[in-house]
């Protein structure tokens, strides 16, 4: 419709040149109906001149009425979209003339009978939308088309999003997040139910382990070590005696530690991760300093920059999973998607639920914004171009006028008949 809010006259369609050459041929007709009239009519006032029966007065009686009705009719079709002749006669171009009238009176007819709340509402249950529209998902093709549409859609949301501004807001998001929320107590209370479940002997197993294989492994490093440290005086084969006590004693120690699950340095380090997570329960001072260390980890350009990378990591990985139709991700989303359409479909009380959501919000929707949507259909109406909203009406419907037109031939022929037959009878 743009060349009607324009006021061009678009060339014309095939279908409408089509159209066209079916309101002429209709329009021919009906002319045909007044010619056959009037020429009837003429015949028979020639008949009854030269002495003809009495039937001559009842065709031309026919005839007459009918060139009445069809001339009447013609004046009615063309007082829709033009003036009849080009003469000023009132009441006459209708549709160019009273189109913004007739915008109106359309947009309150639809907003009236259309966009109620009973009449949405009541549509509504007859469709039975949340039945129907589960049935739809769970056939395996439309949850897969409706995968394909989502992973589309989410791709486009991805590509607009400009990654500098989604890892921005992505990292204060998560930066404010955590800041706001205590750590300490948390990581206490958890670390408090570790160490009473044992949990983390196995850490400690391993720590004893790797330090007794390091002490193994590295024997030179830890004489070298242990030399150095020792006195300028001293000489070097007695540091060389020292230095292997020393080794020799680290390694005999975390064999001991290694091997005795109630050595006491296990049980040093129980109580030691059993009041450090007392304390931070606790203690304000532990809660504090965990609380600063937070902010500094947070504050960190590294931990920044590491969080802000999370969002480039999942948006390439939803970007591949999206792209590819035999994706785990596109797989469990067809999934879920056919699980839901089987649950509409059969599950009454989420279908009645669903059914309640679909009418409330639809039935809100137009009742609140009635007027802007009619508020459309007026506007549009009124921005079109008088003479060619005239013509498109009529290219439309001009076709079927013409009947009107033919009726009217045949329907005041056969009036005419009966009052002139009537008169006849009546004397």
């Amino acid at each position: 419709m743009d060349d009607l809010a324009t006021g061009t006259a678009a060339p014309p369609t095939a279908a409408e040149r089509e159209k066209a050459l079916g309101v002429r041929r209709m329009k021919a007709i009906a002319t045909g109906f007044l010619v056959l009239a009037t020429v009837v009519f003429v015949a028979a006032r020639w008949a009854e001149a030269r002495g003809a029966g009495a039937w001559s007065g009842y065709v031309q009686a026919a005839a007459e009425a009918g060139m009445v009705g069809a001339m009447a009719d013609w004046f009615a079709v063309t007082a829709l979209f033009r003036r009849p002749l080009g003469l000023p006669i009132p009441h006459t171009a209708i549709i160019p003339t009273r189109k913004d009238a007739l915008g109106d009176s359309l947009g309150e007819f639809v907003g009236d009978n259309f966009l109620s709340d009973a009449v949405v509402r009541r549509r509504l249950a007859q469709m039975d939308v949340a039945r129907r529209f589960g049935g739809w998902l769970a056939e395996p093709r439309h949850a897969e088309r409706v995968t394909e549409e989502l992973s589309a859609l989410a791709r486009a949301a991805l590509t607009i999003l400009r990654d500098e501004d989604v890892q921005t807001v992505f990292g204060q998001a998560i930066t404010r997040r955590v800041s706001a929320r205590q750590v300490a107590q948390p990581i206490g209370a958890l670390l408090e139910r570790v160490v009473a479940d044992g949990g983390h002997r196995g850490l400690v197993d391993l720590v004893v382990d790797k330090a007794h294989g390091w002490l193994v492994d590295n024997r030179e490093a830890v004489l070298s070590v242990v030399a150095e440290e020792s006195p300028g005086w001293s000489p070097r084969f007695l540091d060389r005696t020292v230095a292997n006590k020393v080794h020799r004693e680290l390694v005999r120690f975390a064999e001991a530690v290694r091997d005795d699950p109630g050595h006491p340095a296990r049980q040093a380090v129980d109580a030691f991760l059993a009041d450090t997570a007392s304390d931070m329960q606790h203690d304000p001072r532990m809660i504090a300093q965990v609380e600063s260390l937070r902010d500094r980890t947070l504050a960190h350009p590294q931990i920044q920059e590491l969080i802000t990378s999370v969002w480039a990591a999942a948006r390439t990985m939803l970007v591949e999973a999206t792209e590819d139709p035999e994706s785990e991700l596109r797989a469990r989303a067809t999934a879920a998607v056919r699980s839901f359409g089987v649950r509409l479909a059969d599950d009454p009380r989420m279908r009645a639920k669903v059914d309640t959501w679909l009418a409330d919000g639809t039935a809100y929707v137009v009742t609140t914004y009635q007027e802007e949507i009619t508020a459309l259909i007026t506007d549009t109406v009124r921005a079109w171009d008088p003479a060619e909203t005239s013509r498109k009406i009529e290219l439309h419907v001009g076709r079927d006028l013409q009947f009107i037109r033919i009726n009217g031939t045949v329907v005041g022929a056969l009036v005419g008949l009966a009052i002139y037959t009537a008169g006849q009878l009546l004397g």
